[in-house]
């Protein structure tokens, strides 16, 4: 019996030492909810398929308010308490998402105030911010300046490892449902899951050059149409590429999320300002990570959409 239990026990320290060291994200959208129209669904459409994808994976995600896109109305902090009321964490992303390089410190401070008066009554409230744009700052005052601030209101920077461009691929699905309503989506849905498989790879292997192992990383997408189309696809994918599905909390207690880049703008990734804050330039694929989409609206133009 001995034996048998401690061939067990060294059989479960294996399968947990590979669970711990498995690929894992966190789902996280900003944006959100946004009451602005959409081809073929609803804002309220919208918000019920994201949801649906997150409950059809069990997965349990964030949502980054910007309260003035509709949470400060009834309607849309109707659709905000939804994620709140389904398990998901509901966080800070300012009420008229400006950006801080071009706003004096003290306005985008009060825009962090004011979102928090209107989101602090929904379920799954958390002190998390995430930047506008994932910039803090264009000067080390204003980079300085939100981390006190931030500190002294008990918010943490709820930082982005896997940063995408699917808001640029959310126009060009935009426009073309414009065009022609019953248009073929399936060119633009593969190019789609095929930019999330890239970006996810070429972020792991940053992390690994970076930290030397793979962190929980957290993905930034938005609370879009393309979204609400196809984040079931997406979740599928990772789980295909076997990536297992964290929480947002659980990636966020990751050591590298309690890193703060030194250099004197960060932005982007915190991988990416990471990476430039220890000299390294510009690593290897840095080009696909800051194109903002433009190799797959290339891709999407020479298959004439």
């Amino acid at each position: 019996m001995s034996r048998l239990f401690t061939a067990v026990a060294a059989i479960c320290i294996a399968l947990c030492a590979i669970s711990a060291d498995a690929q894992s994200v966190a789902f996280t959208f900003d944006d959100g909810p946004n009451l602005d129209p959409s081809p073929r669904l609803s804002p309220a459409q919208r918000n019920a398929a994201i949801l649906a994808a997150l409950g059809k994976h069990h997965v349990k995600a964030a949502l980054f308010v910007t309260a003035g896109f509709g949470a400060d109305r009834a309607e849309g902090k109707a659709l905000a308490r939804a994620w709140g009321e389904a398990g998901h964490a509901i966080g800070n992303h300012t009420m008229t998402h400006p950006d801080l390089v071009k706003v004096p410190l003290a306005q985008y401070q009060k825009e962090v105030l004011d979102c928090d008066a209107i989101i602090s009554t929904l379920p799954g409230y958390q002190k998390w911010f995430r930047f506008t744009y994932l910039r803090e700052g264009d000067t080390p005052e204003k980079r300085d300046g939100m981390r006190s601030f931030l500190a002294q209101q008990h918010y943490r920077n709820a930082y982005v490892s896997l940063d995408t461009s699917d808001w640029r691929l959310d126009g060009k699905l935009a426009a073309l449902l414009d065009q022609d309503s019953k248009a073929d989506l399936a060119p633009l849905k593969r190019v789609y899951l095929a930019h999330i498989r890239q970006r996810a790879l070429a972020y792991r292997a940053l992390s690994q050059r970076l930290q030397g192992r793979d962190i929980a990383q957290v993905i930034l997408l938005h609370h879009n149409l393309i979204n609400a189309l196809w984040l079931d696809d997406v979740i599928a994918q990772f789980k295909d590429m076997g990536w297992t599905i964290t929480t947002p909390a659980a990636a966020f207690a990751d050591p590298v999320y309690a890193l703060q880049p030194e250099r004197a703008a960060p932005g982007q990734s915190l991988l990416l300002s990471l990476a430039r804050s220890l000299g390294l330039g510009k690593v290897d694929g840095w080009e696909r990570l800051v194109d903002d989409g433009d190799t797959e609206i290339a891709e999407l133009k020479a298959l004439g959409i």
